[in-house]
């Protein structure tokens, strides 16, 4: 027979929730897991590159230096997620991409005609032409696209690859390969008429590519602000349900006597008193009073609810009417409203399986895998 542990034997385990900053792919999610799960044995870490938290559990005597040290190491940023960012990231990324790509837009938009006419109908081109095309790349191919730049350098310091490595490669390429054919290359006279067949067959005909490094960095910005957008969007309702708990409290003491304290010093079993136009501060039963209760924001009933002694309260919601006295049956993290915020942030930051498909079947393989053709 095998012998199996006692239960006081097994190491205590703890999970640990960490922000992530800097990631800016799913490869930089799956990179920071890998790291995080090397730390000791028994360390199982899932990170979610949407929310841009870690989940890390771990045995106790791991520190949780240790973990943030291994992000670091990976070449990203990380932190214990304080209770008000548990919310998500804030909209000031948006805003951060929003900038770059307006810019990207203004400059794209003309390139792309000139950098085309110029490379197809070299009768068109002027004295300057490629100074030109040179003064609109630069803003779109330094300053808007340096988030990829400076993502593909942070990489390469840590010998580390990601979709920002092709995309700083890209543009870096079809800008360095156009300025070459632009100045060396397309030296052909240009007396070779309007049309465009006699283009493409000149020197260097059609091999400035500089609209296709504007294009590649305008998409992809549009892509992760729209990304970033959503997912300020579901971090300000989160914001929402947070704020919709009480900050303070009338707690009703033994002698008769009211005092306002945090919500976060209410202790199971106090008793407390709402007034009219006041957040019930949380889940407990009616002592004495009525009034009418204001429950949309946990129930989405439309219309108010008539509260009287004996009847129950949920933690958030809002007395209209009149006066209650509540009991106190439960407070902080253990209300309904605090356990509906928790659950809707692990639900943000839960992974779907890597695969739908079990490893190793024959759908499976047909379905994800490439094979060539014999």
């Amino acid at each position: 027979m095998l012998d199996v542990p006692a239960a006081s034997t097994l190491p205590a385990e703890r999970t640990v929730e960490l922000s992530i900053s800097g990631m800016t792919c799913t490869a930089c999610a799956a990179r920071v897991e890998k790291k995080l799960t090397r730390i000791a044995p028994g360390v199982v870490a899932a990170v979610n590159f949407a929310t841009e938290q870690a989940t890390v559990t771990a045995p106790e005597d791991v520190p949780v230096q240790a973990m943030i040290t291994a992000v670091k190491d990976a070449g990203y940023a990380a932190g214990l997620i304080e209770p008000a960012a548990a919310a998500g990231p804030s909209g000031d990324q948006a805003a951060y991409l929003r900038r770059r790509l307006i810019l990207a837009l203004v400059f794209f938009v003309p390139l792309s005609d000139l950098s085309v006419t110029l490379s197809l109908f070299p009768s068109y081109r002027f004295t300057g032409w490629q100074w030109v095309l040179i003064a609109l790349t630069a803003p779109v191919a330094l300053w808007a696209a340096w988030p990829f730049h400076r993502a593909a350098l942070k990489n390469a310091r840590h010998g580390a690859f990601s979709m920002d490595t092709l995309v700083s490669l890209g543009v870096v390429a079809a800008c360095g390969w156009s300025v070459y054919a632009m100045f060396r290359l397309d030296q052909g006279p240009a007396s070779l008429g309007a049309s465009a067949l006699p283009g493409l067959t000149h020197p260097a005909g059609g091999g400035i590519y500089l609209e296709v490094a504007a294009a590649v960095t305008t998409f992809l910005l549009a892509g992760r602000y729209y990304e970033a957008r959503a997912r300020g969007s579901a971090a300000g309702a989160m914001r929402k349900l947070a704020a919709a708990a009480a900050r303070d409290v009338c707690v009703l003491g033994p002698d008769g006597q009211e005092r306002r304290v945090p919500a976060g010093q209410l202790r199971r079993g106090d008793t407390f008193v709402v007034r009219p136009g006041e957040k019930i501060a949380a889940d407990g039963e009616v002592l004495s009073g009525e009034s009418a209760v204001d429950r949309s924001m946990m129930t989405g009933e439309p219309v108010p609810v008539e509260t009287t002694a004996g009847d129950t309260v949920t933690g958030g919601t809002i007395a209209l009417s009149g006066r209650l006295v509540v009991r106190a049956v439960q407070v902080g993290e253990h209300t309904q409203l605090a356990q509906l915020i928790a659950l809707v942030g692990r639900a943000r930051r839960t992974r779907p399986p890597s695969s739908a498909w079990p490893t190793g079947s024959a759908e499976s393989s047909s379905r994800w895998c490439w094979r060539p053709r014999r």
